[in-house]
């Protein structure tokens, strides 16, 4: 019994595949709208996802900026370096010199000839430091309070308020993905429910034929929503395909501006666990459509 249960639902799942195949166009230009509305959410997730690897990437290499007095002798300020390294946040510290400083000034600014007819240096000694990549922001903002406070200290500058507005946009920007996403799921259930019900009137006579000699419910619904489920599969697999295009074209541009920035950046897919999401949802959505479909209008169908 389990066995020829199988076997009929396996009969009907190729049955179905066959009579796509035998419509290509119009099967192809329904499964690469369903490709495009599934692959437009998922898109602008891997969008945000790699947005958010970036700015993990450069979270992680974030470093306070610390200038010292002038009266602050190099003995003391490689103290401060020292006292700063010893706290459990910190990976490490730099110390920079007032004429280390000048040096890299002239170097980078190119205002070196001018620089040079100043009477003294103007540039402060500098305790770079930096944090490690496990600290929490909260927590690297309690230590840049406590270090800036030091008598040493001038000024204490952490430049991260760019990233926290970058994620805080992400959030934003993520919650309106969700938002978009569910209307384009809407959107596959209607563009299949209403390839099925073309399908359901093109086939009124035979349904008709079938109710006349005793065929259930069940036995005329399982084609249409196997067909459905094909529709779901094969939108999610053209889904991928327009993914990985997207990611592969994207791919060489964005190695060249992580490299511009230094950076061992490199764009992102899905992944597999991912993929196959959105394999499931689709054909989750595919097969909604249709049983939504075939209980609307199949009984609909009666026999006279």
């Amino acid at each position: 019994m389990i066995a020829e249960y199988f076997k009929r639902h396996a009969q009907t799942l190729v049955f179905t595949l066959g009579r796509l195949y035998q419509r290509p166009v119009a099967t192809g230009l329904t499964v690469l709208v369903i490709g495009i509305t599934l692959a437009l959410p998922a898109g602008l997730h891997l969008v945000i996802q790699n947005i958010n690897a970036v700015g993990y990437s450069w979270e992680g290499t974030l470093n306070a900026s610390l200038f010292l007095a002038d009266s602050t002798d190099e003995s003391r300020a490689r103290q401060i370096a020292s006292e700063i390294r010893a706290r459990e946040s910190v990976r490490g510290t730099t110390y920079i010199s007032r004429q280390q400083a000048l040096e890299e000034f002239q170097a980078l600014s190119g205002f070196g000839e001018a620089l040079e007819l100043l009477e003294e240096n103007p540039l402060p000694a500098v305790i770079v430091v930096q944090f490690k990549t496990t600290q929490s922001p909260e927590v690297i903002d309690a230590v840049m309070r406590e270090i800036s406070d030091l008598p040493d200290v001038v000024q204490a500058k952490l430049d991260h308020q760019w990233l926290d507005r970058l994620f805080a946009i992400l959030a934003t920007v993520q919650r309106a993905a969700v938002l978009i996403a569910g209307l384009l799921g809407v959107a596959v259930v209607l563009t299949v429910g209403n390839t099925i019900r073309l399908d359901i009137e093109n086939r009124r006579d035979e349904i008709v034929i079938m109710k006349l000699v005793g065929a259930s419910d069940a036995f005329v619904r399982r084609p249409f929503l196997y067909t459905g489920f094909w529709y779901g599969l094969l939108g999610g697999v053209t889904a991928l395909i327009l993914l990985g295009i997207g990611v592969g074209l994207m791919a060489g541009p964005a190695g060249q501006l992580a490299a511009l920035y230094q950076s061992s950046f490199v764009i992102s897919g899905l992944g597999f666990g991912r993929s196959l999401l959105l394999l499931v949802l689709g054909i989750g959505l595919g097969w909604f459509g249709a049983a939504w479909t075939v209980a609307r209008h199949l009984g609909a169908i009666v026999p006279r």
